[in-house]
């Protein structure tokens, strides 16, 4: 079995806060929220007015598709997701070849929902029988791997060219199932990442089990408080967050930009037992994910200088910090630092992992931490696990070589992976 060291050397973001990498890299370091209210939320007498949308210009989406492409085109999801990855393929260095397909290169881009605008923009359609109206794209807008075959197109993708969905789990996961390609000799390149769609076709569910924040409709960008002892649920986002991995021996070779090395992860599943159930996860499951990540990367718990949580500002948010203290035998000011992007961007849901790696490998590549926004009153019972040293409010400088990444999901599967300074 071959064993290849694996690096990310192109990264590509849609997010609330801050579409492309240079404008998302300065939102981090400022603290810039990207929760909006929309008066759609309203009228359509929403509990939660407020989420979490990249903000698209024409001009961006007509840097990826043609002006007959997007006469037909109603899907955000995967505009979310071509804008991401390819400006990881091309942030990457890597070339687009028009004529052959390039074998050595895959992608595995998860989705949570894709394609909801379509499908409710179809059924309308249907509905007054005018189903040949539908145009040439409702069935590629429509179908979960959707973007990863736009993305397959675009690139010339020959290798591994699918799409996972684990709920909010999917962007870790999809980027731990490429490393491991990676690793074992399958491929040279993989695009890895997610995007999700949003709004109010996608966000009703979350807002009928009334587990979204209803008190900051008219201050949108203080709704989000991961780790905070007032914080009342989490704000819904989408976008997309994508990287190129690929062996350290390629990257080498071409003298491209290496942003990290990925040491290694782990993805399970609870079972919905014990604790865990559809919505919750199970703390065994969860500690042991985390465990094993640690020992795949062929570290030890206490090299681990930073941590970047799931941490969704709901009431599962000092259960988390617990699950990590036992995992890693770390507490009090001996626990990594951690922070939760979140409170910037709100939840993105399947994008919310591969947006989350972004943010971790461009936090490990310039050696800072973004702040934790909008957590004024720290949680009693994360107090009684972690120094609250630990926990940046504000941007912060610091010298650290390894981060973990976690994400644990909806159907209680999770996903930790450990980046390391290179």
């Amino acid at each position: 079995m071959q064993n290849h060291r694996v690096v990310v050397t192109g990264l590509g973001v849609c997010s609330p806060n801050g579409v492309g990498v240079p404008a998302f890299k300065k939102a981090l370091e400022q603290g810039k929220s990207g929760i909006r209210f929309y008066s759609e939320l309203e009228k359509l007498k929403f509990s939660c007015q407020i989420g979490g949308m990249p903000l698209i210009s024409e001009a961006v989406k007509s840097k990826y598709f043609t002006p007959l492409q997007l006469r037909n085109f109603n899907a955000a999801g995967i505009l979310y997701g071509v804008a991401a990855g390819v400006e990881a393929w091309q942030d990457a260095g890597l070339a687009i070849d028009e004529e052959r397909c390039d074998f050595d290169s895959g992608t595995i881009f998860g989705v949570g929902t894709l394609g909801v605008d379509k499908y409710r923009e179809s059924i309308y359609k249907v509905d007054e029988g005018n189903t040949r109206r539908l145009g040439s794209t409702s069935v590629q807008q429509t179908m979960s791997s959707g973007v990863s075959a736009y993305l397959g197109g675009m690139l010339g993708l020959g290798n591994l060219v699918t799409t996972n969905s684990s709920a909010c789990t999917t962007g870790t996961e999809a980027i731990f199932m490429a490393y491991e390609r990676i690793k074992a000799g399958k491929a040279t390149h993989m695009l890895a990442g997610s995007t999700s769609d949003g709004g109010p076709y996608v966000w009703c569910g979350f807002d009928a089990l009334r587990i979204l924040p209803s008190k900051y409709n008219d201050k949108p960008a203080e709704a989000s408080r991961p780790m905070d002892a007032n914080a009342s649920g989490f704000v819904p986002g989408c976008g997309a967050g994508a990287l190129v991995l690929e062996t350290l021996e390629s990257a080498q070779k071409r003298g491209a930009t290496i942003y990290a090395e990925i040491l290694g992860g782990h993805s399970n599943s609870g079972g919905q037992r014990q604790e865990g159930s559809m919505t919750a996860p199970n703390p065994i499951a969860v500690k042991r994910c985390i465990a094993e990540a640690v020992t795949d990367s062929g570290i030890v718990a206490s090299q681990i200088d930073v941590i970047n949580g799931h941490l969704t500002a709901t009431a599962k948010d000092d259960l988390e910090i617990q699950n990590w203290s036992e995992a890693l035998g770390r507490s009090g000011v001996d626990f990594p630092y951690i922070n939760s992007l979140k409170g910037m961007t709100g939840h993105c849901l399947a994008a919310s992992g591969s947006i989350e790696c972004v943010a971790s490998v461009l936090e490990l590549k310039h050696q800072f931490l973004f702040p934790n926004i909008n957590l004024q009153n720290l949680h009693p019972e994360i107090k009684k696990v972690i120094d609250i040293s630990r926990i940046p409010t504000q941007k912060t400088d610091l010298k650290f070589n390894i981060l973990a990444k976690a994400s644990f999901g909806f159907g209680d599967v999770n996903c930790c992976l450990i980046f390391s300074k290179i």
